[in-house]
């Protein structure tokens, strides 16, 4: 293969960073987001490793390419893109996204302030607060998102024993709760949250199956979500999301955001019209809201709200050489 160029918009979510690829994306087969995310997964994930992984990104690295909608009564279709795969849907990359495609053209919208946007995970209605040529803050209303199992248990590496209940909030995720075995998220260095999420995500897909009920291509346990006390006593609750091999989410995860509201809406602490305000390992913050509620498959469910902020920082060209450069797909150190 000769070396590909790749045209791209770098912010960040509140602290976590977002990749937008305005040029030089592939063009993928399907009716719509969903099937195009598996014939990209089938033969284009290079491109994913090539600009997520080391040397050319890290860790934390996410992004997302741009597709024109399949519905012309929509704005913009979105794949989303990060070390950990090629994610269904994601609230922080949505909220980047967003931003830098308003602030550099890639989309004009139909009305103004309001994106309609497809996702592989389903339609994800965006709207935005735009002054002069900066924009301030971006609210997408997420998919249906729901409670999956409760107290599940799981061995984590030197813990022992933790219960967690999954939500699905766009891509689904182990919460773990204050317990016996573990006192929350801020007696602990990052780096040992991560090694455990590590060991704690595989054990607990080799005992537990989680799959969507309208769409089976969305399977698999891939995000864990530890939370503790709140650094600001108005913020609602605080989280450490856990995604990729070694990755803590600088912001408070916006698909987390909303699996977490599911939980609470679950158990009666949360309503419609409630506000969640939800802190991010760093102290950064998502406002969170129930929209709605709705029904997946036999799961009660809400529609939650997110909103959040980005800035964009950077314009990068980007090339993958493969017949020059050994490392031009990528790499980890784990």
């Amino acid at each position: 293969m000769s070396s590909k160029t790749f045209f791209c918009i770098d912010a960040h979510t509140c602290g976590n960073p977002v990749r937008v690829v305005a040029g030089g994306g592939p063009i993928l087969e399907g009716k719509n987001m969903s099937e195009k995310r598996q014939h990209f997964l089938r033969e284009y994930d290079w491109i994913r490793k090539g600009l997520m992984f080391e040397p050319r990104g890290h860790d934390m690295m996410s992004g997302s390419i741009l597709y024109p909608p399949h519905d012309p009564e929509n704005d913009v279709a979105v794949l989303f893109i990060e070390t950990s795969g090629c994610l269904p849907m994601c609230g922080h990359g949505t909220i980047g996204t967003i931003t830098i495609a308003i602030e550099h053209g890639l989309i004009r919208p139909k009305t103004p302030g309001i994106v309609r946007m497809e996702a592989p995970a389903g339609l994800v209605l965006i709207s935005y607060v735009q002054e002069s040529n900066k924009v301030k803050s971006v609210k997408l209303v997420n998919v249906p998102s729901y409670l999956a199992a409760e107290g599940i248990e799981a061995e984590c590496p030197d813990l022992g024993t933790l219960k967690m209940d999954v939500a699905y909030g766009g891509n689904f995720y182990a919460i773990v709760d204050v317990q016996e075995n573990f006192p929350g998220l801020e007696h602990y260095k990052a780096e040992q949250l991560i090694g455990w999420a590590r060991v704690l995500r595989q054990r607990i897909n080799e005992k537990y199956t989680f799959v969507h009920p309208n769409d089976p291509t969305i399977n698999g346990l891939s995000h864990i979500e530890w939370t503790g006390a709140v650094i600001d006593p108005t913020s609602s609750a605080r989280n450490a999301v856990f995604y990729g091999d070694k990755a803590i989410d600088r912001s408070p995860c916006g698909t987390g955001t909303s699996a977490r509201m599911a939980q609470w809406a679950a158990q009666g602490k949360l309503k419609k019209g409630d506000r969640f305000i939800h802190e991010s390992i760093i102290g950064s913050k998502f406002i969170g809201t129930v929209e709605d509620y709705a029904k997946v498959g036999d799961h009660d469910a809400i529609i939650p709200g997110v909103e959040g902020w980005a800035k964009v920082y950077g314009l990068n060209t980007i090339t993958i050489d493969p017949d020059d450069d050994p490392y031009a797909y990528g790499f980890q150190v784990i």
